[in-house]
């Protein structure tokens, strides 16, 4: 029976890793990793004037709480790109930036209605579920791929994305959605 040496064993562990990373799955995770990454940042740019709008404590504080927690997704992203040892593509998430205007003209379309805080989380929700299955498909393919450290990031923050979209439909119901129908 012929025995491995350390060295082998290890050179066995980077090879097993460079699969991992030298694939199109590989590159697609990269890919997504970077459009999240364009996302978060439009996110904290676009949340600002959301809270600016939204008329009750509640949903101001859900939104700068959201705010605070965006701002740790792009440090979470751009520690899960190091993990890696990889570089961040530059690029733009067509799919944030959509619904990033689309929110802009419905503050512009409900500004000063009793409905711009129904309107505000709807908005926000639609945002939340982009992220939800964004995060929830790139922690998969890092699952798959061995990639523990990424996977335990991208867990931390899709349990926040979904605590959020959980926040703002609590608030849509106990409050928002009676406020506009008055």
């Amino acid at each position: 029976m012929k025995k491995s040496s350390p060295k082998a064993a290890t050179e066995n562990v980077e090879n097993e890793n460079d699969e991992h990373m030298d694939n199109d799955l590989h590159e697609l995770f990269l890919d997504e990793l970077s459009d999240l990454y364009s996302a978060e940042q439009q996110l904290t740019k676009a949340l600002p004037k959301v809270l600016k709008a939204a008329q009750s404590d509640q949903l101001k504080t859900a939104i700068e709480d959201h705010l605070r927690e965006t701002e740790g997704h792009v440090d979470r992203l751009e520690q899960v790109f190091q993990s890696l040892g990889e570089k961040i593509k530059r690029k733009t998430c067509a799919a944030m930036k959509g619904l990033v205007e689309e929110t802009s003209e419905l503050l512009k379309e409900q500004k000063g209605k009793a409905s711009i805080d129904a309107a505000i989380i709807s908005a926000a929700q639609k945002v939340e579920h982009y992220e939800i299955a964004s995060y929830g498909t790139v922690r998969s393919w890092a699952r798959q791929m061995g990639h523990e450290d990424a996977v335990s990031l991208l867990e931390a923050t899709f349990e926040e994305e979904k605590a959020a979209d959980a926040k703002l439909t609590e608030i849509a119901e106990s409050t928002a959605n009676e406020e506009a129908a008055r």
